[in-house]
């Protein structure tokens, strides 16, 4: 009998991935990672009475191992330096590479399993190579195109051919604890925060100007790292004319540049330049026609990409952000991606 370890969040996704296993005839553990720490009432204390509560439902061991230092030193710390150098990051896909399927995956290796499960929606196929999940909606292969073929070797995605309506209603029916569970937002093992203060924490950030682009000031900033291409709410910016997007910014200068109207020409770039490319299994032969997403749950837009490391879109993208990630695709594949370096129009 195989057995597989089954990464427990304390979600209806991950429960009902560890039911559909043991119902399959593995030998399943689950295992919870705790990755944050701080003072007060902690959420993952929570998250594991969830785990509890599903895994003596399902008759299963279950375990709790700590990887906070390896998260603050391989996911946080970049995360913050990020901001600090003017990015708009996207620590869910450095936790994946870094912790889920590494340090994590090593750990259930090390507990003489033959798989690690997770609750993702997404696929392998026969040659472990990453693949969309069923369900447009909730695919996540876009945070995990930074994991390498030879780890998913050892993995299994138990709900990447599902629905989430079918997983809820699977979780419905064996009377699940996690089953009416609202999906968990914001960062990654920290969660929905309110965002200024958190990051304030962090950070040492001092105000600014908002300015045009032909440099004329038009209001004060609480700090540059606040704000992201195409934001147009929390800048407390009025007047008559269409609303306000942040349109670029200047991380040296400190300066957030806006303009008015939802589809100013500054918002949308022909190509992007990519830095620190990373592919599932080979590398593609270049040039490259293929489709990409810059930002999740985007409808792919088809594009050329170039040995150089430049991505030209067949049409102008809004809102291509440095430091979030470009995906790409051919058909239901995930290649890899790249980190955004900056915009071309």
């Amino acid at each position: 009998m195989k057995t597989v370890v089954v990464g427990m969040s304390g979600g209806v996704d991950s429960s009902v991935s560890a039911l559909l296993l043991k119902q399959q005839g593995y030998n399943v553990i689950g295992l919870f990672m705790k990755n944050w720490e701080e003072e007060g009432p902690c959420k993952a204390t929570s998250e594991f009475e969830d785990v509890v509560r599903v895994c003596q439902l399902l008759d299963i061991p279950y375990y709790s191992v700590n990887f906070v230092e390896e998260y603050r030193e391989s996911v946080f710390s970049q995360f913050v330096a990020d901001y600090q150098a003017g990015l708009t990051p996207n620590p869910d896909i450095l936790c994946n590479r870094e912790i889920k399927f590494k340090v994590f995956l090593e750990k259930a290796l090390s507990l003489g399993a033959d798989f690690l499960a997770t609750g993702h929606y997404c696929r392998l196929d026969d040659e472990s190579r990453l693949l969309r999940g069923l369900d447009p909606n909730k695919d996540q292969s876009y945070f995990l195109h930074a994991v390498k073929q030879e780890a998913f070797r050892k993995v299994l995605f138990p709900i990447g051919h599902l629905e989430k309506s079918e997983v809820r209603n699977l979780a419905r029916q064996h009377n699940l604890a996690t089953a009416e569970k609202k999906d968990s937002t914001g960062i990654c093992f920290i969660g929905k925060r309110d965002f200024r203060p958190f990051l304030s924490q962090y950070i040492a950030l001092k105000p600014g100007n908002f300015e045009t682009l032909d440099g004329t000031i038009v209001g004060k900033h609480d700090g540059a790292a606040f704000y992201t291409l195409g934001q147009r709410k929390g800048m407390g910016l009025g007047g008559e004319g269409d609303a306000w997007y942040v349109v670029g910014k200047d991380a040296a200068r400190n300066v957030v540049f806006v303009e008015r109207g939802a589809n100013h020409p500054a918002l949308f770039s022909s190509a992007l330049q990519g830095r620190d490319f990373t592919w599932v299994a080979e590398e593609p032969t270049y040039p490259l026609r293929c489709t990409a997403k810059v930002r999740y749950r985007q409808v792919d837009t088809p594009c050329t990409l170039f040995e150089s490391g430049i991505v030209e879109f067949d049409e102008p993208q809004r809102a291509v952000t440095a430091g979030q990630s470009v995906v790409f695709y051919q058909n239901d594949l995930c290649l890899g991606g790249a980190v955004i370096q900056n915009t071309l129009h």
